[in-house]
Order: C-alpha cells, then sequence, then structure tokens
C-alpha cells in the first residue's frame, strides 16, 4: 500500500491501539488450532510474554512459519481476521474514531506495527489504511518462507520506519500524528510532532502525561464495524 503524497501523516500502532487483541498471538491460536496443534499457542505466548526482549520473541515467532507458503498464511489471515471481526468488541473506539477523523481530514493513514501482511491487510483495508509498515517475512528460492525477516518492527525501527515514510511521502514528521498504547511505541511518538498516547494508567501514559502530551481512553466499542 502507499500513500498520497503531501499533507499529513497519521500513524497508528495496531495492537491495543486499535483493535483489542494481541494480532500474533491471537492469529497463532488460531493457525494452531486449523493445523490440530494443541500445545503451540501457549508456545507463541510464551515467546511474546516471556523473559526475553520483544524484537528477539519477535523473530523467534516468525520461526514458526519456516517452509510455509506465503498464499496459504494470507489466506489463513484473512479466515482468522473474518473470525475475529465477528467478535462482540474487536475495535477501541478512540483509537478508530481518530483514525476516521483523519481519514475524513484528507490526511494519508499509516498502520504502524510489529504484526505482519497475512494478518493486517484485512484490517488496513476495512479501516482505510493509505500504507502499511510492519514486519516483513524473507521468503526463499523455494517460494516458501524462511522463518527470518527483514527486522522485528518495534521500539526504535518504528521511529526509524516513521521517518522513512514522512521522507518519502514528502512531509514534515513535525506535521505528522501517532497512536500507540506500549512503552516500546515512545520512540515512534516521539519522532512526529502530535504524539498521542492511547490507554488507561500504564508507564506510557505516565511518560506521555509527563511530555504534555495528549491521552485517549482505551475503552472498547459496541462490535460495530468501521464504515469505509
Amino acid at each position: 500500500m502507499t500513500g498520497p503524497a503531501g499533507g499529513r501523516v497519521a500513524f497508528f500502532d495496531v495492537d491495543e491501539t486499535l483493535v483489542g487483541t494481541r494480532t500474533m498471538v491471537d492469529f497463532w491460536r488460531y493457525w494452531a488450532a486449523r493445523r490440530g496443534s494443541g500445545a503451540a499457542p501457549a508456545a507463541a505466548r510464551e515467546l511474546l510474554a516471556g523473559g526475553r526482549s520483544r524484537a528477539v520473541a519477535n523473530r523467534e515467532y516468525y520461526r514458526l512459519f519456516a517452509g510455509v507458503r506465503p498464499a496459504l498464511l494470507h489466506r489463513a489471515g484473512r479466515e482468522w481476521y473474518r473470525a475475529y471481526r465477528g467478535r462482540p468488541a474487536p475495535f477501541l473506539r478512540p483509537g478508530v474514531t481518530a483514525l476516521r477523523r483523519h481519514r475524513a481530514a484528507g490526511d494519508t493513514v499509516a498502520l504502524v506495527s510489529g504484526s505482519f501482511p497475512a494478518v493486517l491487510v484485512p484490517l488496513a483495508e476495512e479501516l482505510g489504511a493509505d500504507l502499511l509498515l510492519c514486519s516483513e517475512q524473507l521468503v526463499g528460492g523455494d517460494g516458501r518462507f524462511t522463518g527470518e525477516i527483514t527486522r522485528p518492527l518495534i521500539g526504535e525501527a518504528k521511529a526509524e520506519a516513521v521517518a522513512g515514510a514522512a521522507e518519502r511521502l514528502g512531509v514534515r514528521a513535525a506535521d505528522c500524528h501517532a497512536y500507540g498504547d506500549d512503552l516500546s511505541d515512545l520512540p515512534m511518538l516521539a519522532a512526529v510532532g502530535h504524539p498521542v498516547a492511547v490507554g488507561g494508567p500504564s508507564p506510557l501514559v505516565r511518560e506521555a502525561e509527563r511530555r504534555g502530551w495528549r491521552v485517549l481512553p482505551a475503552d472498547r466499542p459496541p462490535g460495530k464495524k468501521p464504515s469505509r
């Protein structure tokens, strides 16, 4: 996906900023269940929530898909998204409302996530995002995923991705907005002129308040489909 040049860009983290789940863990539960594995969901949760750094856990997660054909994973991603979309409250109201307002104002909307295209593309399509910045899985000569990624899009990597996108689109980072819920989003928020922390009391919200940044609560909406 590419966005129009000029104007402003609104960068949105995805997990627990726009959607009320951790997409990588949620998708793994679906993937493991359809492949008949009972132990793998716990393993995926351990990778993401254990004592290792998020960047290390992120790389280890994608190694679980080594040998999988991209078309199969993308098809499963759309199936997972349809199922997730049918839950009572899949989206977080403040983040989605902010995204709609940016779209209405003519801003370019970008999703920025350590998650991956198979699960993010359907969401980006529904929300009308122009740009998707995320972890990219590498494909080998046999046409299957190698299990490696270009880099985990976490922490400083998010800030670098935001700066690079702003430069490509010909906009000033000082004119851009960014929304995130986790302390790992702090570099991305600090990279723009209009940072917004999303969520209830947390280390990120406390830091945002200390810096005088805007804070949005992360209350959940009724399960209404976002309008395009």
